[in-house]
């Protein structure tokens, strides 16, 4: 299950903003300008005048009520500025393709790994991973990327052996052809496989639910979940390969929640996102810490409270929740999912959804915080908030 909620929020992004707030912004430009005049003769730019006229500006004005409001406005100028000078960082350097290989051992690999290879080996060929965090099998995902080119997962068994795989980017090889942008229908055709339609987990049975975006085949003493984009004509966007083993080792569809599990799940949600992203040529985003909480508390709340809406029982929508913890902005989205097996099912559910998919592929936004809690019955809620400023 999944929600989304986006707005283009100048007002929202300003509200509250009372007409002395008004007045100090006509104020600050005066001030601003008057300063610019004295300004030294080497500062030959418009921008770095109106550097200097702020930064003398944050000295002048002393007004403690205010204060966090002229902070804002300060640092929202300050932005727009880094901007215009070009000091926000670009994603144009492109990454070195990866040269793929044909996998020797089973039917497919991932960046030239198959499952069974060793930890030294991974580490031979790619160095050390950008993020090691906690996932539903118990185990960690090793994430590797060059600002989220070239992006996979690896997981590892107690033995140091490969016995997880991901990418949703075009680092799959396979020995029937299949990798990303192959059609559903050749999947079915090439696999050699029925999909399954339920999984075993102890004395339980676990029905996979009919109108599923993706396919799970039991192959090569592995379960392979191939997921497709249906805005793309139900093309290949993604693939998971665990072993048998691996799998086995968890009890329950879900994985009990702990602190490590929901940090582990948020970076998890967030990597996802910017990946996808740049597979779609566009930026990555920026983690936010303060819109983190945010929207860890609304997960927090969902799961506390046994409800799923971007409004919370106080009546407040994503805007307010995020005003309330004095996060401007002015562009904000809301992705909300829930029941999902982890942030992968979580991520590529809400891309197939198109106002989530707007979200994630917004070019505007700037800043992502994730939020995940669980509920009693180990259920995950997963919040993103998306904003520019």
């Amino acid at each position: 299950m999944s929600e989304s909620f986006t707005k283009q929020a100048w007002v929202k992004g300003l509200k509250g903003v009372t007409n002395l707030r008004v007045l100090l912004i006509i104020a600050a430009l005066v001030l601003l300008f008057s300063f610019t005049n004295h300004a030294d003769q080497e500062t030959n730019s418009f921008i770095d005048q109106l550097k200097t006229g702020i930064s003398k500006l944050t000295d002048q004005i002393d007004l403690s009520e205010i204060k966090e409001d002229i902070n804002e406005i300060i640092y929202g100028i300050t932005d727009s500025i880094n901007e215009m000078n070009g000091d926000e960082p670009k994603n144009n350097d492109n990454a070195e393709k990866i040269a793929l290989n044909a996998p020797e051992q089973q039917t497919f690999s991932i960046a030239n790994i198959e499952l069974g290879s060793t930890k030294q080996n991974v580490e031979n060929m790619y160095g050390q991973p950008k993020r090691i965090s906690l996932n539903e099998y118990h185990t960690n995902w090793h994430t590797y990327h060059e600002n989220y080119q070239n992006f996979f997962m690896v997981a590892y068994n107690k033995d140091g052996k490969v016995a997880g795989l991901f990418t949703n980017q075009n680092l799959i090889s396979s020995t029937n052809g299949i990798g990303i942008g192959t059609r559903k229908e050749e999947v079915l055709s090439k696999m050699g496989a029925e999909p399954l339609t339920s999984i075993q987990k102890g004395i339980v049975r676990y029905n996979l639910p009919e109108d599923r975006e993706y396919d799970i085949f039991h192959k090569d003493n592995s379960y392979i979940t191939i997921f497709y984009d249906i805005h793309e004509n139900n093309t290949v966007t993604a693939i998971q390969i665990i072993s048998e083993s691996l799998e086995n080792e968890r009890a329950d569809m879900y994985t009990n929640g702990s602190q490590v599990l929901k940090e582990g799940f948020e970076y998890q949600l967030f990597d996802l996102t910017n990946a996808e992203r740049v597979k779609h040529n566009l930026s990555p985003l920026t983690w936010d810490e303060r819109v983190r909480i945010t929207a860890r508390k609304h997960s927090d709340d969902m799961a506390a409270n046994a409800y799923f809406s971007h409004t919370n029982l106080k009546g407040q929508d994503p805007f307010d929740r995020m005003a309330a913890d004095q996060i401007t902005f002015i562009l904000a989205g809301e992705n909300l999912a829930y029941g999902q097996f982890s942030s992968i099912f979580a991520h590529e559910g809400l891309l197939n959804s198109l106002g989530h998919r707007k979200n994630i592929l917004e070019k505007d936004y700037e800043y992502l915080g994730v939020g995940v809690a669980f509920n009693t019955n180990a259920q995950p809620y997963y919040t993103e908030n998306f904003y520019a400023k």
